[in-house]
């Protein structure tokens, strides 16, 4: 038995409520005490024996339910099918019929819980709405025939599978649900599904900041995905301020704004065919606050993608998830004017006279291309040489001189004439 099929099989009582056809019926079933878990179920040996194929023939099991206890014990059957493989499987890709063979006539239903495939059959009486049940006797036992096979649309990326007899009102005990592995031909590697992202950049790119990532896709193993697959993206932030994100997707070489309804943004659709030879599927994102945020610091966002079949089994597949920083924009500071300089000017030298100050650069990445800023420089100049102060004192010195001189000769001369 699986560890997926082991836990089911532990908390069913809790959460079967979701199991359809069967939701009205389990919602009103109470969980059931240590001792009504007794019964035993025991699965033969399908006929014929050999691997199932894709719209081929089916095979057939006896399961027989026993109760070793000295009072009747009511069975609602439930049979968990664990399969191998990423895909989801529709209620049509396994063929399932149930016929009594040493119990009342009987009618058979498939349904699923949490995405898994899951068959159950009750009395011909009634209905699987009814929440009827089978009462295995005391010392007893029940007799069944199964028939188990694979419609033609089995996916091509699933393999084998586990089919285990349980109940869905906890009447098996503990280790007492038999199973067994039905073999798929052809035989394959199974591979996974895988998702993450990758944060590119984040600061400020223009007038905005922003974050850049890349959502990326892969699958492994043989086969395909049948059906396309569709990814839906939820953003958060803690707090109950409106963040007013601005989510843009890179869409035929160009970035378009995603639309969101119910507070997730669905993102283009994987055409179906996806598979390990499709390679890493990527496609870049970027986020930003708009205007209208409330949020007015740097805040951790967190980001999530759900990745799920686009029809039929819509329950998801994968989720993936990311945090990273955002920091609202701000609107620049009005930058009082500096008031016109009443000093002589200057002739200013070419060495600036303090460090440039340079912007930060947005980085940039393979697959998601975003603008690269650059840095300007900014600096005060020195001012140095000589002012027209200057001059004006010289010239009066150049005239006292001259005016010197001139008294001196005069003064030769009177000196001379007298004589």
């Amino acid at each position: 038995m699986s560890v997926r099929t082991a836990a089911a099989i532990a908390v069913v009582a809790g959460v079967v409520t979701t199991l359809l056809p069967l939701s009205a019926t389990a919602a009103s079933a109470a969980p059931a005490t240590d001792d009504h878990a007794v019964l035993r179920t025991e699965m033969g040996a399908p006929v014929p024996s050999g691997p199932l194929t894709r719209g081929g023939a089916t095979e057939t099991f006896d399961l027989t339910v026993k109760n070793p206890t000295g009072k009747a014990v009511t069975y609602k059957p439930w049979l968990l099918l664990d399969p191998n493989g990423p895909s989801r499987l529709q209620k049509d890709d396994v063929v399932f019929k149930v016929d009594a063979v040493d119990a009342p006539a009987t009618k058979s239903s498939i349904g699923q819980q949490d995405g898994e495939w899951q068959g159950t059959f009750f009395p011909a009486a009634g209905s699987p709405e009814s929440a009827g049940g089978f009462d295995i006797p005391a010392n007893g036992k029940m007799t069944w025939k199964v028939t188990v096979g694979l419609g033609a649309n089995y996916p091509t990326n699933n393999g084998d599978f586990n089919f285990t007899a349980t109940s869905y009102n906890n009447s098996v005990a503990k280790g007492g649900a038999d199973s067994h592995v039905f073999k798929v031909d052809p035989q394959i590697k199974t591979g996974e599904l895988k998702t993450w992202f990758k944060q590119i950049s984040s600061g400020k790119d223009g007038q905005e900041q922003r974050a850049y990532l890349d959502l990326h896709y892969q699958a492994t193993g043989d086969g395909t995905f049948a059906t396309a697959l569709a990814t839906s993206l939820s953003v958060s932030h803690p707090g109950e301020q409106d963040a007013d994100f601005r989510l843009q997707a890179m869409i035929d070489d160009r970035w378009q704004d995603l639309k969101v309804e119910d507070s997730r943004y669905e993102l283009p659709r994987i055409p179906k065919g996806f598979g390990a030879a499709s390679g890493i599927h990527t496609l870049p994102l970027r986020i930003s606050l708009g205007k209208d945020t409330k949020l007015t610091k740097k805040t951790t966002i967190t980001m999530e993608a759900e990745v799920r079949q686009a029809e039929g089994n819509t329950y998801p597949l994968k989720t993936g998830s990311v945090k990273f920083p955002l920091i609202p924009i701000v609107e620049p500071a009005d930058t009082p004017s500096t008031p016109p300089s009443t000093a002589p000017s200057t002739t200013p030298s070419t060495t600036p006279s303090a460090t440039p100050s340079v912007r930060p650069a947005v980085a940039t990445s393979t697959g998601n291309t975003n603008v690269t800023t650059t840095g300007s420089s900014t600096g005060s100049l020195a001012s140095t040489g000589a002012g027209s102060s200057n001059g004006l004192y010289a010239g009066l010195a150049a005239a006292l001189v001259a005016l010197g001189a001139a008294a001196a000769w005069l003064g030769r001369r009177r000196r001379g004439t007298s004589a």
